[in-house]
């Protein structure tokens, strides 16, 4: 599957079609409206440098917002749903050639504009990005560098940064009390811990040969990420620092993330194109839900009923029940889907 992703990221269609879906707004629908009070989904679209603003309960596409750089892998957003931070990371795909991004927009989801930016000064492929509601600040994976940047939201301004000790730090995810973050390094496949209070290396924890994304636990005691090399899912102790098991997946995961009762882990499977359901306590798959081709990212909204994940190649973003693993809505998004967040209370 990674050379069909390439094929249809580098493909001429998206490319000559890219000035006139920048201008594609859907002016007809109320924005300000949506924005209150459950708040809006977000997508990046890697193949247009495109954000997507999508309804959650209609799954209808409110607008698409240029980025003002090629491309955007990920996306976070401001506390109070204000704002939108994209790293601009760039034409490639991870530790493959292409340009080297340097810049993290920020957008404003009312005015639909840039509206701010911070740049560094050489190419460093930012992707992750986390906004800490703890600290108020803004942690991006820059992958060239082997950090974690930390930027001012507000002022857009560099404050800091913390080594990953790893090449490839590819994601990023904070624990709930806003103290450490977890990043998952795509080869040589382990986890770097930081502390992100003191903001210094805490130790890496080799898993595989490759990985990808991460995920974890609503009781911060256990991180998950997806081994690349087998069909699995690695568990890592938080207090240990250890892998201590392994879940077993019907084909290779990427996305995933835990529902916010603690109950269940959801990996998204490309091949296959579907969304695994692993029940926590039994550490076992114990359904898949099929879904369109190439599911991606996969995301929670707040009240923890329903989950989104990307479809990447289809271009859709899809709303699932938790509990139910009924699918709600099917909305485009953009060529090459990929990050999600949601935006608002």
């Amino acid at each position: 599957m990674p050379g069909v992703r390439r094929l249809y990221r580098r493909g001429g269609v998206s490319r000559l079609a890219l000035p006139i879906l920048l201008g594609l707004l859907l002016p007809d629908i109320s924005f300000a409206g949506a924005m209150a009070p459950a708040g809006v989904l977000l997508a990046a679209n890697e193949d247009e440098g495109t954000l997507s603003v999508i309804d959650p309960q209609r799954g209808v596409t409110l607008a698409k917002i240029p980025e003002g750089g090629f491309a955007g892998h990920e996306v976070a957003a401001s506390v109070d749903g204000r704002f939108a931070y994209v790293p601009i990371y760039g034409d490639a795909n991870a530790g493959t050639p292409g340009t080297d991004g340097r810049q993290v927009v920020k957008i404003d989801l009312t005015s639909r504009e840039v509206v701010g930016k911070y740049g560094f000064d050489h190419g460093v492929r930012p992707h992750a990005a986390v906004l800490n509601p703890h600290d108020g600040l803004l942690y991006v994976t820059t992958e060239l560098d082997r950090t974690v940047s930390i930027i001012n939201p507000e002022t857009m301004t560099l404050v800091g940064a913390i080594p990953t000790g790893a090449i490839l730090s590819h994601m990023l995810v904070v624990s709930h009390d806003g103290r450490f973050g977890y990043i998952s390094n795509i080869a040589p496949g382990s986890v770097s811990i930081l502390d992100l209070r003191r903001r210094k290396l805490r130790g890496v924890v080799p898993v595989s040969a490759k990985t990808q994304r991460i995920a974890l636990s609503a009781d911060d005691r256990m991180i998950f990420t997806a081994d690349q090399t087998t069909r699995r899912v690695a568990v890592i102790d938080t207090a240990t620092r250890k892998v201590t098991g392994w879940i077993d997946l019907p084909a290779v995961g990427m996305g995933l993330t835990t529902t916010t009762d603690g109950r269940w882990l959801l990996v998204a499977i490309e091949s296959t194109s579907q969304v695994a359901v692993v029940d926590l306590e039994t550490m076992k798959v114990v359904r898949t839900i099929d879904l369109p081709q190439y599911p991606h990212e996969i995301v929670m909204s707040p009240d923890g009923k329903t989950t989104y994940v990307s479809c990447s190649v289809t271009g859709d973003v899809v709303a699932l029940s938790v509990g139910e693993w009924k699918v709600l809505w099917r909305a485009p998004s953009g060529p090459f889907v990929d990050g999600l967040a949601w935006a608002g209370s």
